[in-house]
């Protein structure tokens, strides 16, 4: 088995106020509810550990922690898994997932002393590394070097984080077992047996997928029904093989084998409605060595329900990217930005409230996009070398190319264009809105959820063309793209919120409704004193919900999931 039951792990922290763990316990775990908010799965494994332990090997357990208000809280932790610098845990660590958030995470590896848990000595920090929530569900597996304090890696030590979506309104399946006659393993009572079922990998490996609880001295139990998503279940595919195995409880961690069988979720499905499916429960030594040996008890599927709902997270693990185009507005309203009380004045200690809300939308949106690479455009500038009006410029002057590399690239291109460009006006956003929305409509033509674009427009007034700009919102309410507009300095923006469907349907100049609501729109004065995750809150929380109503309305769905690189063997 994968755990040891009754091993001691650090003494606990403070919990983070929004997180949950729920399966994978020490002991066979009861039935999670299912959250309304999506919930991410963490899978975690680790290889080359340190050996701290004389005579033996380390005894390791996983603590995890999220940061909250810059304290690292823990979250929860793993079992011990007695004696192996290569552990498979089978614990999972499930967090609630924000998008609009970037949420920190550190994973921590001990080496534990039994009941005595783990001590704050250096001897017993065996590693931890930090990444994003954000990062783990862009990438699906994580595997990255473990440190020690000061920076010191950990010898060759790694640890793989494997993450998987569950959610209320994610595609899942809920599952009612019993069994029948099962075999006794116990002297002076009968068995107390719980199931557990694994996913079976393309490497061979297996993945645990749930675990039902004990059923005390019963030897045709009835479990819990439970629900898990089809993505955990059998990575959405329905010929993928399942293990199930049936064990009979021991508390000090020595589970007897009952027996095991075989199937797949094609053939659950059979047990849909009034029907049945049930399976031999086989031990295959049993099998060889007793002539007339038929099973050692069934088990019997008894219900099966199905629901496919497709969540924001299942398109972005299917593979879809979020690609991020800011678009600078470079107005002359904005005052020369070689004087300090310009809203371009690039003052060395303090960043300009354009940068603020650049950086703080751009750093969630990175985690989305795999090659980090930003479309950067500005407005209502004159721009060499003939010194004309433009209102779709590359900020890097590169007009076959308008990407920069990561957020830190749109801020360098960002402070050397201003030198060079003469702020003129007037504010008209129509131009950028179509050049963007004519890419996202060669990318609705692949009939494919495998890139959503986001708009940041960055300006200090309203915009004039506000009849163009109205019908290029509606245009861009039928293609993969949402338009976030930050109102940036004093101006009155009352007239900026007819953009912003909240109050009513925006329409365009003839009367057309928009398809969705796809602009939010903000003033950044409302941000200018909290801290600047406060503006990315809110201007990105709605884009989870933009990006489900457009492929729910195109009826696209996830792309399949790319299978992640084969992990370390499990421990069976």
């Amino acid at each position: 088995m994968p755990f040891a039951h009754g091993a001691a792990c650090p003494p606990a922290r403070p919990a983070a106020h929004r997180t949950a763990a729920t399966m994978g316990e020490p002991e066979p775990s009861a039935q999670a509810p299912l959250a309304v908010l999506s919930k991410v799965e963490l899978r975690v494994s680790c290889k080359h550990l340190l050996d701290r332990d004389t005579l033996n090997k380390s005894d390791p357990c996983i603590l995890l922690l999220m940061q909250s208000q810059g304290q690292w809280m823990e979250v929860d932790r793993s079992e011990v898994i007695k004696s192996n610098l290569n552990p498979v845990f089978a614990k999972i660590f499930t967090v609630d997932y924000y998008f609009e958030e970037v949420q920190k995470l550190r994973f921590e590896v001990y080496d534990s002393h039994g009941h005595a848990g783990v001590g704050t000595h250096d001897d017993d920090f065996l590693g931890g590394m930090e990444c994003t929530v954000g990062q783990i569900v862009a990438q699906k597996r994580v595997t990255k070097p473990l440190f020690l304090k000061y920076g010191k890696f950990a010898g060759k030590s790694t640890i793989t984080v494997i993450s998987e979506e569950i959610s209320g309104n994610n595609g899942y399946v809920e599952l009612a077992f019993r069994a029948k006659k099962l075999d006794d393993k116990d002297l002076f009572s009968k068995s107390d047996p719980f199931l557990e079922i694994y996913r079976l990998e393309d490497d061979g490996s297996e993945q645990l997928v749930y675990r039902t609880e004990v059923v005390k001295n019963n030897l045709s139990p009835i479990w819990e029904p439970f629900k898990v998503s089809l993505n955990s279940l059998c990575s959405c595919e329905e010929k993928r093989k399942l293990r199930c195995v049936v064990w009979d409880y021991d508390s000090r961690g020595k589970h007897d084998f009952i027996g095991e069988f075989f199937t797949a979720f094609e053939e659950m499905q059979k047990a849909m409605g009034e029907n049945k499916v049930q399976w031999d429960c086989v031990n295959p030594k049993y099998k060889i060595k007793k002539r007339n040996y038929k099973n050692s008890g069934v088990v019997v599927l008894l219900d099966m329900k199905i629901h496919r709902v497709y969540s924001f997270l299942d398109y972005i693990m299917g593979g879809c990217q979020i690609h991020f185009t800011v678009a600078i507005d470079f107005t002359a309203s904005n005052g020369d930005p070689r004087n300090s009380c310009s809203l371009h004045y690039i003052n060395p200690y303090q960043p300009n409230e354009y940068l603020k809300a650049l950086v703080a939308v751009g750093e969630i949106c990175q985690d989305y996009d795999s090659d980090k690479k930003f479309s950067a455009l500005g407005f209502g500038a004159r721009i060499p070398p003939k010194y004309e009006v433009s209102h779709d410029f590359a900020i890097n002057f590169n007009p076959d190319n308008d990407e920069c590399e990561g957020i830190q690239g749109v801020v360098e291109s960002y402070q050397s264009c201003l030198p060079k460009i003469q702020l003129y006006g007037p504010t008209n956003v129509a131009p950028i809105i179509s050049k963007v929305a004519r890419v996202a409509a060669d990318e609705e033509r692949t009939k494919e959820a495998s890139q959503y674009f986001i708009l940041l427009i960055l300006t200090d007034g309203v915009v004039t063309d506000m009849a163009d700009t109205r019908e290029a919102i509606v245009r861009a309410s039928y293609l993969p793209m949402s338009i976030i507009i930050v109102g940036v300095g004093n101006a009155d923006f009352t007239d900026m919120q007819i953009l912003d469907g909240d109050d009513g349907v925006l329409r365009s100049p003839k009367g057309e409704p928009v398809l969705r609501d796809i602009v939010q729109f903000v003033p950044f004065r409302e941000f200018k004193n909290a801290s600047p995750t406060a503006l990315a809150k809110c201007v990105l929380a709605e884009v989870p919900k933009q990006v489900v109503e457009y492929y729910s309305y195109k009826a696209f769905p996830p792309r399949c999931p790319r299978a992640p690189d084969p992990g370390p063997p499990s421990p069976h």
